[in-house]
Parts: structure tokens; sequence; C-alpha cells
């Protein structure tokens, strides 16, 4: 099955160019399914990458999906225009009276900042809070994932003398967990952050579980099954090039790791994490299919069970 998205949505053209099954809305209407319900809180300033980027992923499920584009409320980006915020965008207090089967949050380049100097802090944590009552599964990304994990257990984030950045070797931990079936035992997933949770940092009495982390930049995947959140702090949606483009933007000052060929940044780079990325969003759809309730007004009402 599709995705269901607008049929403007600049995301729209780049996925169908690439063979991703897109359905157009009024074809939507006419399909007696329920599509799962999934909200992305967009926080990372070049959002109509963003979008596609996440999109191609949950578009290549076999199910229908339907997304929805959600912001901070009182936030203004600077780097999208009004134009498209206001097209493709719901605010958040807009959406709180809704249920979803998923919700999915972006990270934002707002590390060098304690939690609580980020302007829009108390709204993500009203949202945090909104996902245990009206999302049945959340799946955060990177400063998402730290900042998450700081709201629910207390986790404190380590600012990094020097970025991670690149693509890193990755160890499964956890094969028969089901966002990791499938997965190879070692795996590369770029990186790219200046800060860090640390695995002894990680609670030991709250039920979270440690899914894969590297040698090089620590954790990467881990479960909270208690709030039925998935922690990602790296970026398996990253396209090819996006690790290229952020080193172009700042200048050229730290070369990714085992990103170019021979840490040749003249030569193109090789994707060797398209597989995965398609593997975990799809045990994460999956898992959604195979857990949530049918009807959506039940969503919040259940208890959360662990995916484990």
């Amino acid at each position: 099955m599709p995705i269901k998205i607008a049929d403007d949505l600049p995301a729209r053209r780049t996925l169908e160019a690439e063979g991703v099954a897109v359905m157009g809305e009024a074809d939507a209407v006419r399909q007696d399914i329920r599509p799962l319900r999934i909200a992305l809180l967009n926080l990372m300033p070049n959002k109509i990458d963003t979008e596609t980027q996440l999109a191609r992923l949950l578009g290549a499920s076999p199910l229908q999906v339907e997304l929805t584009l959600v912001r901070i409320s009182d936030h203004v980006s600077r780097n999208t225009s009004a134009d498209h915020m206001q097209s493709f965008y719901r605010a958040w207090t807009d959406v709180r009276d809704e249920r979803f089967d998923g919700f999915l949050i972006t990270g934002a380049p707002v590390e060098h900042l304690p939690f609580e100097e980020v302007s829009y802090w108390q709204e993500l944590r009203a949202i945090f809070d909104w996902t245990q009552t009206h999302v049945h599964r959340s799946l955060s990304i990177c400063w998402a994932a730290q900042a998450a994990l700081h709201h629910f257990h207390g986790v404190p984030k380590h600012a990094l003398e020097r970025k991670a950045f690149g693509v890193f070797r990755h160890r499964n931990h956890a094969p028969a967990s089901p966002y990791l079936r499938g997965f190879s035992d070692d795996f590369s997933i770029p990186v790219s952050r200046w800060s860090e949770v640390r695995r002894e940092s990680l609670p030991v009495d709250r039920g979270l579980q440690l899914l894969a982390d590297s040698a090089e930049t620590g954790p990467c995947l881990v479960h909270d099954p208690r709030h039925g959140f998935l922690h990602m702090f790296n970026h398996v949606e990253y396209d090819t090039r996006t690790l290229g483009d952020e080193y172009a933007r700042d200048g050229g000052r730290q070369l990714p790791a085992h990103y170019f060929p021979d840490d040749d940044p003249t030569r193109p780079p090789e994707n060797r994490w398209r597989s995965h990325a398609h593997l975990l969003f799809g045990n994460w759809i999956n898992d959604l299919y195979q857990t949530a309730p049918f009807d959506v007004d039940m969503i919040g009402q259940e208890i959360l069970q662990s995916a484990a």
C-alpha cells in the first residue's frame, strides 16, 4: 500500500520519481481500509528534505500510511517558507485532541543548549506526555531521542569536544527485538551530532533496552517499552549526500569519517545503510500494525505493553 500525503507536497514529486508508491487524497477515500495514522513533528531547519527522507521510508511499507505533518505551535521556522508551513503543517495544539498509531519526532540543531533553555522545551515536554495518552508508538531521532530520555528518565546528554560525524559501524545487541528483525550483526549508520547519551547513564531499573550501539559513537537504538518509545540517536534516514552537504555547509572543517571513498571528498560516497533504514522503519510500522487497536479512539486507553 502507498503513503498518503498532500497532492502538492514537494516530497511527492521526488518520491514518485524514485518509484515510491504515493496515494492521492481522492484515491485514499475510495479504499475501504483504515490507514495507519502517523504524525511527524519536524524540528529540523530544512523541513522539505526531512519530509522527503522520512516519507520515503514510511511509504515503502505494504500498509497504507496517512502522514500528518506537525509543528511546534508558537515556533516560527526561519529556514522554510511560511507558505509551505501554512499549506502542509498543523500546529500541535490543533492536533492534540486526535489520536495516532505512530508519532515521529526529529532532531534539532539545539544540542549546545541545556534542554531547559530551548525556546519550545515546555511545549515539547507537553508533547512527550501527550504521546502517553494519544499515541500508540513513538520514534524519536537524534536530539529528540536525548530530550525524551531526559524527560522520562532524567538521563543527561554530554557535549562532545569533536562532532560525531560520519558513517559508523554498529553492533546488533538484540536480534530478537521486533525492531531489529532481519538486521545483520554488524551494520553501518550515519551519525551527525555534537552531544551524546552514554551507556552508563542509562538507568538499569527503568526497563530501557539497548538494542544497538557503536564502539566509536556509543548508543544508537534504545527501546523504552514502558513509554512506547524507540529512541534513535543517529540518522539511518539520511540520503546518500546528506553528510556531504553538511561537510560543504560547514566549510569542510571536519571530514565525515568512513564516508568518502579513501577519505577523498572529490569521490562520490556509497550508501551502505539504505537497506537497514528500510528494514528498521518497516519493522517499526509492522509493530504498529500488529499491536495498535483497530478503533483509533481506543489508542491511549489500552495499557502499553512492551514490544519486545
